[in-house]
């Protein structure tokens, strides 16, 4: 017959939301440019970044939404799934790579400190009091290595088609995710040193900072997946949705785990400790 699928693929029907989101992007890059140039771009940035922002947003939702409606249509075959998997792997190592460049710069200051003033080849530099990684930020590290545990516990609750488990864990993981977050925020509050100004600042702020953006998205990532748990959206044999949502926050602990030891407690190795 024409027109019959004998295949295993799912042809996407056109879609408006590539464009759509790609002029909400430059929309968005623009208000920001705006924003943090009044001087030379003119008043209003702000709102400009806002209304890509919305757009981006609103993408989002729309698109992820109409990927939901595939799966329940039955447009996510085996073949389907495992490419999907296959993408989510590799945004996975996109994110790595993210991370990597400021791991890089962090030891690049550490290892190599400039000479001149007011660093004078010592990291952090001697006006630079640290924060006691045994303190808050072992808490915080408690905090991420149980809500590993908690996701599993949901995962494996899924898989044998226990949805009480997996509701449990879910809620779990983001009392323990948003939990996270408020020490991370009232850490900011207090800490010693501002943004900018040297370089272990700066690094610190942006690695930790960028992580700590990371663990509200997945925060978020794993709310939707809540919502789609008491909707009984999962199945044991379908459920990539919160798959790719466990990953995620599997590859947040990890990368916790890496900023702890590197910068916490290496990168303050010698220095005086804030309030010690």
């Amino acid at each position: 017959m024409a027109g019959a699928k004998n295949h295993d693929y799912h042809i996407l029907p056109p879609s408006i939301w590539p464009f759509f989101g790609s002029m909400s992007a430059l929309v968005m890059a623009m208000g920001a440019i705006m924003w943090m140039h009044p001087d030379a771009m003119g008043p209003g940035g702000g709102w400009v970044f806002l209304i890509g922002l919305a757009g981006v947003l609103f993408t989002m939702f729309s698109w992820w939404g109409n990927v939901i409606s595939e799966a329940h249509a039955g447009d996510h075959t085996p073949v389907v799934q495992l490419h999907l998997r296959y993408g989510m792997i590799l945004f996975i190592a996109s994110e790595v790579m993210f991370f990597v460049g400021w791991f890089w710069a962090f030891f690049d200051f550490a290892l190599f400190p400039s000479l001149l003033p007011p660093i004078e080849g010592l990291f952090p530099s001697k006006d630079i009091e640290v924060m006691n990684a045994f303190e808050l930020p072992l808490l915080n590290t408690l905090i991420l290595l149980c809500s590993g545990t908690t996701v599993t516990w949901a995962h494996h609750s899924l898989i044998h088609g226990d949805r009480d488990g997996l509701i449990k864990g879910l809620w779990c993981t983001i009392i323990l995710g948003a939990l996270f977050s408020s020490i991370q925020a009232y850490e900011y509050m207090h800490a010693p040193f501002g943004f900018g100004g040297n370089p272990y600042s700066s690094a610190f702020y942006m690695a930790t900072g960028f992580h700590g953006f990371h663990v509200l998205v997945g925060t978020i990532f794993l709310i939707v997946n809540l919502v789609r748990a008491y909707q009984g959206h999962f199945t044991p044999r379908q459920h990539f949705g919160f798959e790719a949502a466990a990953w995620y926050w599997h590859f947040v602990d990890v990368v916790w785990l890496f900023l702890f030891v590197a910068i916490y407690v290496w990168g303050g190795w010698g220095a005086p400790i804030h309030g010690g």
